[in-house]
């Protein structure tokens, strides 16, 4: 849009009162005389569009915009830019068609001159609340006004926001997502946390429609809780980090000069490659990767953790034997084994990714205000009957786990010899906060008891009734928990699985 041509400043600054807010006072302004604040909050889409310019013309400004003052007398525009815009507009053609000069209705803000940070933010909530401003203005406008801050400022302004943590890594770390990223997450009605997390995750294949997924669970069941969002990325952790390590490992063998071996082949081709642990010497001798090292056929594929085996190419062609065993024919591929064993290795990575989600929230009962009745009970059950797996979790003086409950370092870090790991803990808390103690303590050793990947297969009574209390205290249970209780519930029950 074209800018009109603004008529020559008016001096008279006319005074009005502010309807809803008694400290300060509203004056009108020559639209001429106001531009656009440098911390203005909106960098795209700050012209009016014409039916903002066909209201203005018709009825003025109706809502007052905000203003920080500069010393040549004019004044620059953190709120409503776009209306003291349609203003300008309505003035230049207001003589040709017969309308009277629009008057702007401003707050002066004398108080935000210098206070660059807050003027940003006061910007971000009064076009956050607006139709219009896009997702890109949104987090660059919380990133770049929460660093300027003083704690106290950027204490009130997340607590306004509704944020929570660290505001001001999550806005850069939401920042740097595409704009097509940006704007499918925010309209999936991500907060500014979960923009952040997603920023971590976005190269995972499916990684939005999984997170959105696990939004919608979470927010049906209208706990105001994340805990399907907490499996998800916990899954989609794991899923990168597995990516990260299959990269990192096909790197080594590259800088390494080893050809990585393809796993596929086409109707007609022959697999001629054989790990050396099917091969020998002319003399029958075992050969190692250090012998190999030399022969052209030196190869590798990746196992299962993202390890090298190694291979050779060509054994024929490069000299090498076949091991008696490698000569007997291979047996016919068992379909029924082979989808066993992948079940297997899925059950166990979303096992141990569950884990660490279901660590987070006995943390947050560890640390809340108040613990709950039931954990107290289980507490104090656990420390009278003793069970097997509470016995063995006490001689191994495992205490990682109870410091990451309780929120304090490992004691095992800082032992002081012929002291207990967690004397100078027991000193040091007050009657108020002793049960949390103890609950992280029998915690810690029932999630010992449950420790193995492979603990899905096969759950017993202790183990099953560990993950039901959890669940009865509001955990979502993953997928391949909830699958493992189902031996150990009621016929009628039905699953939360996430």
């Amino acid at each position: 849009m074209a800018t009109a041509t603004k008529p020559r400043p008016r001096a008279a600054v006319e005074k009005t009162t502010a309807p809803d807010d008694t400290e300060l006072q509203a004056v009108l302004l020559d639209p001429a005389v106001i531009s656009r604040d440098e911390q203005n909050a909106r960098t795209t889409d700050t012209e009016p569009d014409n039916e903002l310019i066909s209201s203005v013309k018709a009825i003025g400004v109706q809502d007052a915009i905000s203003v920080r003052p500069r010393p040549d007398g004019t004044y620059t525009a953190f709120k409503g830019w776009r209306r003291a815009q349609a203003a300008q507009i309505a003035n230049a053609n207001a003589e040709q068609e017969e309308r009277p000069l629009q008057r702007v209705r401003a707050y002066v803000r004398t108080d935000l001159v210098g206070r660059d940070s807050w003027t940003r933010f006061l910007s971000l909530v009064e076009n956050d609340v607006r139709q219009g401003m896009s997702e890109r203005d949104t987090v660059q406008a919380v990133e770049l006004a929460l660093v300027g801050m003083s704690d106290v400022e950027r204490t009130q302004a997340t607590r306004a926001l509704g944020l929570k943590g660290d505001a001001t890594k999550a806005a850069k770390k939401a920042a740097k997502l595409s704009d097509r990223d940006l704007r499918s997450a925010t309209a999936e009605g991500m907060d500014l946390e979960q923009l952040a997390e997603f920023y971590e995750v976005q190269d995972v294949s499916g990684a939005l429609q999984q997170l959105s997924s696990a939004q919608a669970k979470d927010a049906a069941e209208g706990k105001g809780g994340r805990g399907h969002w907490d499996h998800a990325m916990a899954r989609l952790r794991q899923d990168l980090s597995e990516t990260e390590a299959h990269e990192a490992a096909v790197k080594a063998l590259a800088d390494a000069g080893v050809p990585l071996l393809r796993s596929r082949f086409g109707y007609g081709e022959k697999d001629l490659s054989r790990p050396l642990s099917q091969l020998t010497t002319g003399l029958l001798n075992p050969i190692t990767e250090q012998m190999h090292t030399g022969c052209e056929g030196h190869s590798a594929r990746l196992d299962d953790e993202h390890r090298p085996v190694w291979h050779c190419s060509d054994p024929e062609k490069y000299g090498h034997k076949l091991t008696a065993e490698a000569k007997k024919p291979k047996a016919p591929v068992d379909e029924a084994k082979r989808a066993e064993r992948q079940k297997t290795i899925s059950h166990n990575k979303a096992w141990k990714a569950a884990r660490e989600v279901r660590k987070d929230f006995i943390t947050g009962i560890c640390q809340s205000k108040a613990l709950p009745d039931e954990a107290r009970k289980l507490a104090l059950r656990t420390v009278m009957s003793a069970p097997h797996h509470y016995g063995q979790w006490i001689t191994k003086s495992k205490t990682e786990d109870v410091a990451r409950f309780l929120g304090i370092k490992d004691p095992q870090e800082e032992a002081t010899p012929g002291s207990g790991p967690f004397d100078a803990l027991v000193e040091r808390t007050g009657k108020a906060r002793e049960w949390h103690a103890l609950f992280a303590h029998a915690a810690a050793a029932s999630e010992y008891g449950i420790r193995e990947d492979k603990a899905w297969a096969s759950l017993y009574g202790d183990q099953a009734k560990w993950l039901i209390f959890l669940e009865a205290l509001g955990y979502p249970l993953s997928e391949v928990e909830a699958e493992a209780l189902e031996a150990h519930r009621p016929k009628d029950a039905t699953s939360t699985a996430a």
